[in-house]
């Protein structure tokens, strides 16, 4: 998927819970609850694919957009804290619901830059393939993200990859995490290396046989994702010529046989025509030859009448 459209999927999310939270009335306190623990995952992952992957990835390739980065992560660093604090709050705090609505009007402002200001720049410079490359690693990296607010965890490259590893698999062993991390880390470098033209040393993972194993695993999942992508565009590509072709000739038959069964039916037509006149000609003589017939006989019979009276 695009990396743009996936943000902006993730915004739509996010934004269609703020308004169900604004909706809530302040008796509805499991709700409001409910509905701010499931902001509260959305952005956290969310906040984690644009620092591990698009801000850094973006920044090395695009041009005059270091500002724009910079003050998307303090953006961030502001939400975190907030997310933080309120999934330590009870729904019932006086502040709770004034926490929420200032969470979701930074994350609205944050939000509209991104959107008009950050992703057009992105857009113009990196083409359909690079974004649905950056896409496709985004997806994968959803898959590993922390679901919870991390504030005080790095978040810039490479430590904010070790510490979002960390955090997204508290349940995993230090190997498995130190793997994911340098995988991370070469997925990032491979697109900004792929997306700039140039080419950059090989570096192999390190650390012990399970590290290494999971690193080279994320890498190649991540490469797997853009390649089934890619195939999948030329398949696509491949379909549509086809179907096109084969419309095309359709066509041509249908209008060749159209064109045909036209002129045969003309023709009947015509030769019909001709055969009905010549029956009519025909029926009209010998129409007109029965009618003088009949009018001669009837003359000579009145006639025949006249002089017997006359005698």
């Amino acid at each position: 998927m695009d990396a743009i459209t996936l943000l902006k999927n993730d915004h739509q999310t996010v934004e269609k819970l703020f308004k169900r939270f604004e909706k809530t009335s302040d008796a509805a306190l499991v709700e409001r609850r409910t509905v701010v623990d499931k902001i509260i995952q959305e952005l956290s992952v969310h906040a984690a694919i644009e620092e591990q992957l698009f801000y850094p990835v973006t920044r090395a390739t695009v041009d005059d957009i270091d500002d724009d980065v910079l003050e998307a992560i303090e953006e961030h660093h502001i939400v975190k804290w907030l997310l933080s604090e309120l999934e330590g709050m009870d729904a019932s705090d006086e502040r709770f619901k004034a926490k929420v609505t200032v969470l979701i009007e930074s994350v609205r402002h944050h939000v509209d830059e991104e959107e008009n200001d950050y992703f057009p720049k992105v857009r113009a410079e990196l083409g359909r393939n690079d974004l649905s490359d950056l896409g496709d690693a985004m997806e994968q990296a959803k898959k590993s993200a922390p679901t919870h607010p991390h504030p005080e965890a790095p978040d810039s490259p490479p430590a904010n990859l070790v510490a979002g590893a960390a955090a997204g698999v508290v349940d995993r062993v230090t190997d498995t995490v130190s793997g994911i991390a340098q995988g991370g880390v070469s997925v990032a470098q491979d697109l900004i290396a792929r997306f700039t033209g140039r080419t950059r040393p090989r570096q192999a993972p390190t650390g012990s046989p399970l590290a290494r194993k999971t690193a080279s695993a994320v890498r190649q999942s991540a490469r797997a994702a853009t390649d089934k992508a890619e195939r999948t565009g030329k398949a696509t590509v491949s379909s549509a010529t086809s179907g096109a072709r084969a419309t095309a000739a359709a066509a041509k038959g249908a209008s060749t046989s159209t064109t045909r069964a036209a002129k045969a039916g003309a023709k009947r037509t015509a030769s019909t025509g001709a055969t009905a006149a010549k029956k009519t000609t025909k029926a009209a003589k010998a129409g007109a030859k029965r009618t003088a017939t009949t009018a001669t006989n009837a003359a000579k019979r009145t006639t025949a009448t006249a002089k017997r009276v006359a005698s």
